[in-house]
């Protein structure tokens, strides 16, 4: 049996941890891998075990490649248990959301592309209106998750969509959980200068 040889680059791994750090506002070098935040990760089973301290490790090792293209990034649900139990106070959603970011800058195929359309349209939607508006939201990105499942010339997926969609949505307005208006901020400018200020530093 052979062991895969871990090549390690300090400076390449420095600069990738760094912007990493700097972005999601965490400090991985407090990470000592105790797993606590493994064993409460609703989302590790269901991305092929890749817990939270896995992918730290990786971001520390400078695997970019492995770190961004990791099934927990698409998974994670940001229930900030990983926050709440680790000793050192490092929320692992805010490094998903930053490795997010960081897929899509760099143009990667997603791992799972509905997870990528919601998230990009949740974005858009925020930066437009200050704050989401549930029908255009959601209408938006019915829209994109359509366009994308149309390029595998399949229909039953879309009008399983539709259907299950309609349903949902039928039960919200009963229980008067979906908001038919459109409201925005009196500071959505403000947020949209701040987004496109911060997205410079990194382009």
């Amino acid at each position: 049996m052979t062991s895969t040889v871990l090549e390690f680059n300090s400076e390449i791994a420095g600069l990738f941890g760094k912007e990493v750090m700097e972005r999601s506002g965490q400090n991985l070098y407090a990470c000592y891998q105790c797993k606590r935040c493994a064993s409460g990760c609703p989302a590790g089973e269901d991305a092929e075990y890749v817990t939270p301290d896995r992918l730290i490790r990786n971001i520390i090792m400078g695997d970019r490649e492995k770190a961004l293209n990791n099934l927990l990034v698409w998974k994670c649900v940001s229930c900030y248990t990983c926050g709440t139990r680790c000793p050192n106070n490092i929320h692992s959603s805010r490094i998903t959301e930053t490795l997010k970011k960081m897929s899509k800058e760099s143009h990667l195929k997603p791992l799972r592309p509905k997870v990528f359309f919601f998230h990009d349209t949740f974005i858009k939607n925020s930066l437009r209106w200050g704050r989401v508006n549930e029908l255009e939201f959601m209408g938006l990105f019915e829209i994109m998750n359509t366009l994308n499942v149309l390029k595998k010339r399949v229909v039953k997926p879309i009008i399983d969509e539709i259907i299950n969609q309609a349903k949902f949505g039928l039960s919200m307005v009963k229980k008067k959980r979906l908001h038919p208006g459109f409201q925005a901020s009196k500071g959505r400018h403000e947020i949209r200068r701040l987004y496109k200020k911060e997205n410079k530093k990194w382009k």
